[in-house]
């Protein structure tokens, strides 16, 4: 078991890190409604038959989309560039984590910066 290489007075406490993990999970709640809120009536539906979220304690800001059937998948595939708009509106650092269904493919990652300099 490796020692802290800090005195026990300079650690965070485990109240501070329970207190932070809280304030984790209600900010990426309350992302995630801003979010579907903003979206369009076409992205809520789609969003409202896959599982989503968004993380927070991640830098930058991912949303992470996981697909369940192939058809799913090439719905959010298609509607990748509405959802880089709109993610755009929270952070202009952002990523897409996109999960296909299970052996139907590799997860992959856009990095919403990237995509923004591509556009320009």
């Amino acid at each position: 078991m490796n020692k802290p290489s800090l005195p026990p007075d300079d650690l965070p406490s485990t109240g501070a890190t329970i207190l932070n993990e809280l304030f984790y999970r209600q900010l990426e709640e309350a992302t995630c409604r801003r979010f579907y809120q903003a979206c369009s009536p076409f992205m809520r539906v789609l969003l409202s038959n896959y599982h989503w979220y968004f993380k927070i304690n991640a830098s930058p800001l991912m949303l992470v989309i996981i697909c369940y059937d192939i058809e799913s998948y090439l719905h959010i595939v298609d509607a990748i560039p509405q959802f880089i708009k709109q993610l755009n509106q929270f952070s202009n650092k952002a990523k897409i984590q996109l999960f296909p269904p299970n052996n139907k493919g590799e997860p992959w990652e856009i990095e919403i910066e990237e995509t923004l300099n591509d556009q320009a």
